[in-house]
C-alpha cells in the first residue's frame, strides 16, 4: 500500500498540470482504497528519493546525501542497507528481469544490479561526453530506458569540481542495444519522468 501510494502520488502529480482534477480525483480513487491512511514507515534521513517496489517484499528507496540506498522489508517493517556507497543514488526502476536500474549522481551514470548483488554501467556517456547527473528513470515495454539529467551532482554532493561538459540538460532514450539517443535538449531541471499507462506519452516535470 505504501508503495502504491507513492508511486501514483508521483505519477498524478505530474500529470495535474494535464489532466482535469476531477480525472485525477477518480484515477487515484481506483488505485488507492478510500479508507487507505498514510503511514510512516521509517524516519530520520536527510533526503530521500526514487522508491520502487520490488514483489519479493520489500521497498527500495535512494538517500542521495547518505550515499546509500536503502531496503524496507514489509512484512517484518525492518530497515536495512541495500547498497552504501551508492553513487549518491537518485531515482530507481526495475527492468523486465526485476533488475534494479539506478540513476546514480555522483557516479554520473544509469547503473544496474544483478540480482547477485553485481552492479554495471549501463549508460554514463553521451557524444562522448560524460553525463551531468542523471536523476530519474523509466523502463518501457519495449526494455528501452529513458532517464532525465539534469545539473544537481555538478553543484552539490562535492563534485563541484567535475566539469560540465554536455551543455544541455537533456532527457534520453537507452535502446536495448545500449545507444543512447538525445530526445530533448531544452529543458531547464528535467527531473521526474513516468509513461502513461498506454506507453504514448512520456511525462517530464522540468522543475
Amino acid at each position: 500500500m505504501v508503495y502504491a501510494f507513492l508511486t501514483c502520488a508521483l505519477l498524478l502529480f505530474t500529470m495535474l498540470v494535464t489532466v482535469p482534477t476531477q480525472a485525477v480525483a477518480d484515477s487515484l480513487a481506483a488505485i488507492i482504497d478510500d479508507n487507505a491512511q498514510v503511514e510512516k514507515v521509517a524516519t530520520g534521513f536527510e533526503f530521500t528519493e526514487g522508491p520502487v517496489w520490488d514483489d519479493v517484499g520489500f521497498l527500495l528507496f535512494s538517500g542521495i546525501p547518505a550515499n546509500t540506498i536503502y531496503k524496507w522489508w514489509a512484512a517484518e517493517e525492518k530497515l536495512e542497507v541495500f547498497r552504501h556507497p551508492s553513487g549518491n543514488a537518485n531515482g530507481n526502476t526495475l527492468d523486465s528481469s526485476g533488475r534494479l536500474l539506478t540513476a546514480e549522481y555522483g557516479n554520473r551514470r544509469i547503473s544496474r544490479t544483478s540480482k547477485d548483488g553485481t552492479v554495471v554501467t549501463v549508460a554514463s556517456q553521451y557524444d562522448g561526453k560524460p553525463l551531468n547527473s542523471p536523476n530519474d528513470l523509466v523502463v518501457k515495454s519495449d526494455g528501452s530506458i529513458y532517464f532525465t539529467d539534469p545539473f544537481y551532482s555538478l553543484r552539490y554532493y562535492n563534485l563541484q569540481k567535475q566539469p560540465e561538459e554536455l551543455g544541455v540538460y537533456g532527457v534520453y532514450r537507452i535502446a536495448p542495444n545500449g545507444i543512447v539517443t538525445l530526445l530533448v535538449k531544452d529543458f531547464a531541471r528535467p527531473n521526474g519522468i513516468a509513461f502513461s499507462p498506454d506507453e504514448q506519452k512520456l511525462y517530464v516535470n522540468d522543475s
